[in-house]
């Protein structure tokens, strides 16, 4: 989080010159040193594919998408199922901002934030009205964009601000565009190489405060693998070891004692002629690796192969002690595994989940916050354009896991409650009810 006094901005709620040139500095900062590596490792560019050996070794260098899976089933687990927004007086100026949230298709915006929440800490969202004048919401690169806070303790935004460069012909960058977005303008700027932003427009927006939104991860905005890089290091490097081996196994030296050089060229000993030993050894140690044969000077003659022992068991040991600690430190489960194998009853998979449960009910906390952001930036928005005004923080904001469904559990259960528990409550536990205080309303009128 990037924090400043709010006196050191300008009456208008910009930034001087100097300071917004030092906000551009920090950030590139931040995403050089952090951002684009756990960007990298998303995609699977891990460190292992950089690796280098001797000429002659086999080297594998094999990346496992465990990011991207750490990162698929914590997003798809907290959002996987869309979230509801319910209210109870439920007035018509709450109809108009559901429209809004689904003309701007916010189901699917919510699946990329929890994306990046998880990827980099924090994702950014965007409010903007489009061609028609209609309030909408997108989802910002975070290596692109940031939100500056002011330094009390509140940390209210005063500042989002978006970074993209712009392309020539040739698809070569040639400058940057910069905008700034404070509680009332939003003004676009550009700028070559590192010089001072010159602006070029500046229009007024109407939602009510800064138009750009920060959903964190958590308290320190890290990355749900962010803590785990060096054990997902030590696991592809040992994996790939593993295959080395295999296929050192594979072409193992063969050594042959007393029965000489096949032939003139393969002399063991025309390399003691050399004038420089080390250069000598570092070739004889080249060919050896090459020709995978050596020849030993003795009476006898024999052959055989050079094998190292085989260390398969404790490889295998140590890699499921890597894995187990990446699933553990992460607090996302190998769903793989096979304690979660058979028919478990909820109970029974809300207990092998309970460290998960915990991770995500702290990731679900900083997403509502920032949802209510939205709705708050929406309704002023709708409000401006003349709808109704209501209390936006009396809206009850609802995520449902994604977990398996045990129907007939569920219906045993609720078959249990009937007559003690309402309908609606009841219908709500239901998978397939959409609806239930409308499901609920029909089956009362029908007896």
């Amino acid at each position: 989080m990037i924090t400043i006094d709010r006196t050191l901005l300008l009456p208008d709620g910009m930034p001087p010159a100097d300071l917004l040139l030092a906000l551009l500095s920090e950030h590139r900062r931040q995403r050089e040193t952090r951002l684009d590596l756990l960007k990298r490792y998303y995609d699977g560019d891990h460190a292992i594919l950089s690796r280098a050996r001797l000429s002659g070794l086999p080297n594998n260098r094999l990346a496992h998408a465990l990011p991207a899976y750490i990162t698929a089933i914590s997003a798809g687990y907290l959002v996987g199922s869309p979230v509801q927004y319910s209210l109870p007086d439920h007035p018509a100026a709450f109809d108009q901002l559901l429209q809004a949230l689904r003309r701007s298709d916010t189901q699917s915006i919510d699946a990329e934030l929890a994306v990046d929440a998880a990827v980099y800490g924090k994702a950014v969202e965007i409010c903007y009205a489009d061609e028609q004048a209609k309030p909408c919401v997108a989802q910002v690169d975070p290596r692109r964009a940031f939100v500056v806070y002011d330094d009390t303790v509140e940390h209210r935004p005063l500042l989002g601000i978006t970074v993209n460069d712009v392309l020539d012909k040739r698809l070569k960058k040639c400058r940057e565009r910069i905008t700034v977005c404070t509680d009332a303008l939003i003004v676009h700027m550009e700028r070559r190489a590192n010089e001072t932003p010159v602006e070029t427009a500046r229009t007024a927006h109407y939602f009510g405060g800064v138009p750009m939104t920060e959903y964190w991860n958590n308290a320190s905005e890290c990355g749900d693998f962010e803590a785990v890089l060096s054990l997902i290091d030590a696991y592809d490097t040992l994996q790939s070891d593993r295959v080395n081996d295999k296929q050192q196994f594979t072409d193992a030296i063969m050594v042959l004692k007393g029965v000489g050089a096949l032939g003139a060229e393969d002399t063991e000993t025309d390399f003691l002629a050399e004038d420089d030993p080390a250069a000598a050894a570092m070739e004889a140690s080249r060919r050896l690796r090459h020709t995978r044969t050596l020849f030993l000077p003795g009476d006898g003659a024999d052959a055989e192969f050079i094998t190292k022992p085989d260390s398969e068991s404790g490889s295998e040991l140590l890699r499921k002690s890597l894995a187990g600690d990446i699933h553990k430190l992460s607090f996302v489960p190998d769903l793989t595994d096979v304690n979660f194998a058979g028919d478990l009853s909820g109970v029974a998979m809300r207990f092998k989940l309970l460290g998960f449960e915990q991770h995500t009910k702290i990731k679900e906390r900083w997403f509502r916050e920032a949802l209510r952001t939205r709705l708050r930036r929406m309704a002023h928005f709708l409000r401006v354009q003349g709808a109704a005004e209501f209390d936006v923080d009396q809206i009850q904001i609802t995520f449902k896991r994604s977990l398996p469904v045990n129907d007939l559990e569920i219906a045993k259960t609720v078959q249990a409650y009937q007559g003690i528990v309402p309908d609606e409550i009841l219908l709500s536990q239901v998978p397939f009810v959409e609806n239930a205080k409308d499901t609920a309303a029909m089956r009362s009128e029908r007896g």
